[in-house]
């Protein structure tokens, strides 16, 4: 008897063990398969990102999460329209959306963007001569995706209940715009006064132990800044910090629903948006050292009461490739059909700001140019310096207006 007591203890151990461990194997499956020529480069409405999806969803159904999407499902789809050599095309989109339910008031979602440029047909690639190439996207976003994964089996299996619910999201369209991540947080398939927190994973797989991570967000509440510290000193892993909420991932449609968010991010190279970015290049124990860290964060997040909500400043896209001296400090909807710049959502203490600009405006002129596209608004700014002043023409509802805006 007392054999078979030791046996079954020695069992639970090892059970717990696994379960509280990220093995580098684990990981490169994930990514070698998402971040395969099969795949397509997972573009958005594709069949290799609906591959991506179904493969996503079940892995949540393993981890015995429940479906939290439309109809008792993994997937939340939406419609999203986009221009493929200068026609309109629209297609369906789908978040995949797993539930941990831990019977709690409040839940922190976790999140990361499946998608990513396909066969280089919808913008945003930087290889030349991009059309009819696969762009895997092993770093962007296949990494992130596979920490999503990864994470939902980690607290699936580590044989407690949270004191959160855990929502794990995996976003469709984030390239073309967030398109995803903001359709949830307009259709919410979860109460979104119920959301504590929002941690996001993009670009986690080109760990470099002597830049460390990028962690943003640490502005948009005083909790990152309790917790963060201490976990990264555990796990040996360097760290800089950016204050904004609002950066070139789904984060920021959390953030501009009054959300604290935080996101994890490796750094910028040379194979960003290029056809070269593959599952060869990725440091799969570096990723484990980071998912050890978010789940570090979940932990202790999970003992904190709902963090404080703080507007944050210092907008800064951590992976942009531009060189542009000045900023307006807006979010542009990227989901806007018409002609101009509509804007989703304005930093503080930045010159939209200060001009007055407003969620919802229209930018139809700016220095004097017409805006038909972001990419008109880009080269303008590209062409300025701090300190130049010019007028930006705005579409307010039906009105029409000029304001001046300080660079």
């Amino acid at each position: 008897m007392k054999l078979l007591v030791v046996a079954a203890l020695a069992l639970f151990l090892s059970v717990k063990s696994r379960a509280q461990e990220f093995k580098a194997e684990h990981i490169k499956k994930h990514i070698e398969f998402l971040a395969s020529d099969d795949l397509e480069g997972r573009g958005t409405g594709s069949l290799g990102e609906i591959k991506a999806a179904n493969y996503i969803a079940e892995q949540f159904k393993k981890a015995g999460l429940k479906p939290a999407g439309k109809d008792n499902s993994f997937f939340q789809p939406f419609q999203v329209t986009y221009s493929v050599e200068g026609n309109a095309h629209t297609v369906t989109g789908r978040n995949v959306i797993g539930f941990l339910d831990n019977g709690a008031a409040q839940t922190i979602v976790v999140g990361a963007h499946y998608d990513h440029l396909g066969k280089g047909y919808q913008s945003g690639s930087l290889s030349p001569d991009s059309k009819n190439k696969i762009h895997n996207g092993a770093d962007d976003n296949a990494s992130g995706t596979t920490g999503l994964i990864e994470l939902a089996g980690y607290f699936s299996a580590n044989g407690k209940n949270e004191k959160h619910n855990l929502l794990f999201m995996a976003f469709s369209g984030e390239e073309l715009g967030l398109l995803g991540s903001k359709y949830f947080t307009e259709s919410p398939t979860i109460a979104l006064n119920t959301v504590s927190s929002m941690i996001n994973m993009d670009m986690i797989g080109r760990l470099d132990d002597a830049k460390g991570v990028i962690i943003s967000g640490w502005g948009t509440s005083p909790v990152w800044g309790k917790l963060l510290p201490a976990l990264a000193e555990q796990n040996k892993i360097r760290y800089t910090v950016d204050s904004s909420g609002v950066g070139a991932s789904d984060h920021t449609s959390f953030y501009l629903k009054n959300i604290p968010v935080v996101q994890f991010f490796t750094g910028s190279h040379g194979d960003y948006h290029k056809i070269s970015d593959d599952a060869d290049k990725i440091n799969f124990n570096g990723e484990a050292k980071i998912l050890k860290l978010v789940a570090g964060l979940i932990d202790k997040l999970d003992q904190e009461a709902k963090p404080e909500f703080v507007e944050a400043g210092n907008p800064h896209t951590a992976r942009t490739t531009s060189n542009f001296k000045v900023t307006l400090g807006v979010m542009p909807d990227y989901s806007f059909q018409g002609k101009g710049l509509k804007i989703d959502g304005v930093s503080k203490g930045r010159p939209a700001e200060a001009a007055g600009i407003l969620t919802g405006d229209i930018i139809l002129k700016l220095a004097g140019k017409d805006i038909g596209t972001i990419y008109d608004y880009m080269e303008i700014l590209g062409n300025h310096e701090k300190g130049q002043k010019v007028d930006a023409v705005l579409l307010r509802g039906n009105n029409q207006k000029t304001v001046q805006v300080t660079f």
